[in-house]
């Protein structure tokens, strides 16, 4: 060990030796040699050596970073404020670099920390202890700026290049260029400005931007300052750039897949800017020192995490119009159902879609049709999606809460499922899928194939996984809607009974083959009073050709001013209800009438018929003065004008006292031939005939009538049917038990009315409902929440 006053000298020498403002003297170095043996000493010098730095950063290095920044007149002189101040603290923090690297290796075997750390924390934690808000956004500019000026010299063809002048090993954006981006490049050449540094393109300076900020980065790898001061500038120009990028390219265009030109603009474009950030200074000794080594492969992830998760949010804030375009759109859902599988953000995208879907489509003001229209395309998009069902159950489970409110549901339903016009359930229907509605969520089929099984997603319902992920089955869907398929095949039966009574011909061959792809799904069984329908129109074809037949070869009863007659013979009991309307017709359309019974009657032996004379078509032919009409209306309308051959005028009474109509559905049938300009209401509720029209435009020869009628019962005025058969079980309980509440009658009519299940069911508010009719009709009191029988009912 040397001796005090040697100790002494060797520590004089050394800290004149280790002040950056003394002279290196390489001789002094020899007595270096003597403290390597003494670390007390030498963790003593250290001490000193960090106390200096702290002192010299404080009182010297941070007032002088900072005074770069207390002006600032243009944006030119402030960025070049920042590459000054950093490049003067860079100068002033690297001539203590030898004295740091020389005490590291004479303190490095028994000190704990490394020094070159040390170093560096000061740094930081001094000169940036308090970063004030305009130095963050000046770094942000100018490295938004530096991404720009990147972006214009990549598309121009020309490499950036670092501070020495050699060219960067970084990707070249000639090579790689996208058509979009090669469409942008001619683009910005047809440009007198420059996109990245926004001057004229004679005085571009993006080369200068670039060679600046190339040297900045450079310099805080050297002190230690990336993650402190760039890492937040660039993270923020990263985030900016991917999300414009995905809203430029991506916003509402839904034909299109995107996430691969996504990925390869990082691989080009941000990752080649990131290079000019994460290139280490030139000397290795430098950047083995440094505490903040970044490379491009421990950010690339994230830049395409993040790039999935932008894309991702903006289609799930787009899926309820992609949902709309499907299948144009499929492309726009495999890129979501992508990036989901990186990002998962299903709890996310079921809240937002739900949300939309309530928004937008679950309100009085859609059309029932067009709710069902979005319903299947959302079945079909997010099966797409999702095949495990998991999203579509969650999201469209208010959907078939809100159908089941909708009283036309079941009826926009069927007419689209047998309507050849529409393009979404009548395809399903064509498809001919042999699963009947029974077998729905029964997917344990020997075809399927094991290999492909994937197990469900974490927010499944247990109870509603299905044992094998299969396409889903629309219809099956539908009618689960309700939970019942009965419903859906009375409807469809009034649904067919409307179309054969309002098209008036014998043509069944496209019903014929709707209902045997409906046999499919609902099983003969249920549809057996359709097959008797469709039978009674092919019947009726054979016995007016024989009724014909029989009436011409009889010359006797053969009368040269007849009317022809022909009829749909039905048979009453598998027929739904008809609309009931009162009409006397005339009497020559009543004579043939009983003679087309007669030659049925002959025909069939100890059968007649009934007839309905309100409902069915007339081909007439209304000759005036000067016109005549060849018209197809309803019988009412036609009986209304055949009694206007007997006299020109009639009053309203009188016309409704011979047809037996009543006077308003009279007036409204007689609206018809005063709107043809056939009669005329001469004063209140009296009609008289137009013979010549005097100054009006001629009607057309052939003439439609356009008010059309469903043959059938309302569903209101069959439901009230349905519910006349519980009336008397009402009354007998009324009499015996004298008043009763609403719930204590149901209860007894579930009891003694309702047990067998194919009986008409009742609940409790359709009970109310009727009750309250029977109450208006004065055929019930209503008296402090009893029901009772009138004192004259008893």
């Amino acid at each position: 060990m040397a001796a005090g006053g040697n100790v002494e000298v060797v520590w004089s020498n050394l800290v004149k030796y280790l002040s950056p403002s003394a002279p290196q003297e390489l001789g002094t170095c020899r007595s270096l040699e003597q403290l390597r043996q003494n670390p007390p000493v030498l963790a003593l010098l250290r001490e000193w050596f960090l106390e200096k730095c702290q002192k010299d950063l404080k009182d010297q290095f941070r007032p002088q970073f900072w005074s770069f920044f207390q002006e600032k007149e243009k944006e030119v002189k402030t960025v070049d404020s920042l590459l000054s101040a950093v490049s003067e603290l860079h100068r002033n923090v690297s001539a203590y670099k030898p004295s740091v690297e020389l005490l590291q290796s004479l303190t490095g075997s028994f000190a704990h920390s490394n020094l070159n750390l040390q170093f560096e924390v000061l740094v930081r934690a001094i000169v940036f202890c308090n970063v004030p808000k305009q130095f963050k956004d000046l770094v942000n500019n100018f490295y938004s700026q530096a991404f720009h000026a990147y972006q214009s010299m990549n598309k121009k063809g020309n490499k950036p290049m670092d501070t020495s002048g050699g060219v960067l090993a970084c990707f070249s954006g000639a090579s790689l260029m996208s058509v979009e981006d090669e469409e942008e490049a001619d683009d910005d050449v047809e440009s007198l400005t420059c996109n990245g540094c926004t001057e004229e393109r004679d005085t571009c300076h993006c080369a200068k931007i670039i060679e600046g900020f190339s040297q900045l980065n450079s310099q805080l790898h050297s002190l230690g300052l990336v993650k402190k001061v760039a890492e937040p500038a660039f993270l923020s120009v990263i985030h900016t750039e991917i999300q414009r990028r995905i809203e430029e390219k991506c916003k509402g265009v839904f034909e299109s897949s995107f996430l691969t030109s996504l990925l390869s603009w990082i691989d080009t474009e941000l990752c080649g800017w990131l290079i000019l950030i994460f290139q280490s200074p030139r000397n290795d000794a430098d950047s083995r020192s440094t505490s903040e080594e970044m490379s491009l492969d421990e950010w690339k992830p994230k830049l395409q995490y993040f790039m999935y998760k932008s894309f991702a949010d903006l289609r799930i804030s787009e899926l309820f119009d992609i949902i709309i375009e499907y299948p144009d759109s499929l492309p726009a859902i495999y890129d979501l159902k992508e990036s989901l599988e990186v990002t998962d953000q299903r709890k996310e995208l079921i809240v937002d879609l739900r949300t939309a879907f309530e928004r937008r489509l679950l309100h009085p003001g859609a059309n029932t049709s067009d709710i069902l229209t979005q319903y299947v395309s959302a079945i079909r998009a997010l099966h797409v999606l999702d095949p495990a069902g998991v999203i579509l159950e969650h999201v469209c489970t208010p959907v078939r809460q809100y159908l089941r409110t909708r009283e036309d549901t079941v009826r926009c339903i069927v007419t689209s499922l047998t309507d050849e016009n529409s393009t979404e359930l009548a395809e399903e229907l064509m498809r001919g899928d042999p699963r009947a509605i029974e077998e729905l969520g029964n997917c344990d089929s020997e075809d399927d194939d094991d290999d492909n099984w994937m197990p469900a997603p974490s927010d499944a319902d247990p109870e509603k996984i299905p044992s094998k992920r299969k396409t889903p089955d629309i219809i099956s869907m539908l009618v689960n809607v309700y939970g019942s398929k009965d419903l859906f095949v009375s409807e469809y039966r009034t649904l067919l009974a409307d179309r054969i009574l309002s098209s008036f011909n014998y043509d069944t061959e496209k019903e014929l083959r709707y209902l045997e792809l409906l046999k499919l799904r609902f099983g003969e069984s249920h549809l057996h009073f359709c097959e008797i329908m469709l039978k009674d129109v092919a019947d009726s074809r054979r016995i007016n050709s024989h009724i014909q037949a029989s009436a011409a070869k009889n010359e006797n009863t053969k009368q040269s001013d007849s009317i022809p007659l022909t009829a749909l013979v039905l048979s009453a009991v598998f027929w739904p209800a008809f609309r009931e309307e009162k009409l006397k017709v005339a009497e020559d359309v009543q004579r043939a009438m009983d003679e087309y019974t007669r030659g049925f009657e002959a025909l069939k032996v100890m059968r007649t018929l009934q007839w309905k004379p309100h409902l069915g078509l007339v081909d007439l032919d209304v000759e005036l003065a000067d016109r005549t009409l060849s018209l197809s209306v309803s019988p009412a309308q036609a009986t209304a004008i055949m009694h206007f051959q007997d006299k020109d005028r009639w009053t309203l009474e009188e016309l409704s006292s011979v047809m037996h109509v009543p006077p308003g559905l009279l007036k409204r049938r007689l609206g018809f031939w005063i709107s043809q300009g056939v009669l005329k209401e001469e004063s209140t509720d009296t009609f008289v005939v137009v013979e010549k029209q005097k100054g009006q435009q001629r009607l057309p020869e052939v003439i439609m009538d356009a008010e059309v009628e469903s043959v059938m019962a309302s569903s209101q005025d069959q439901r009230e049917e349905e519910l006349q058969v519980f009336w008397s079980y009402i009354v007998g309980m009324l009499t015996n038990l004298e008043s009763l509440p609403l719930d204590r009658i149901h209860s007894m009519l579930r009891m003694f009315a309702m047990q067998d299940p194919s009986s008409s069911q009742c609940s409790v508010d359709d009970l109310r409902q009727f009750l309250g009719r029977k109450v208006k009709d004065q055929e019930l009191q209503f008296v402090n929440g009893f029901y009772r029988l009138p004192k004259s009912g008893r």
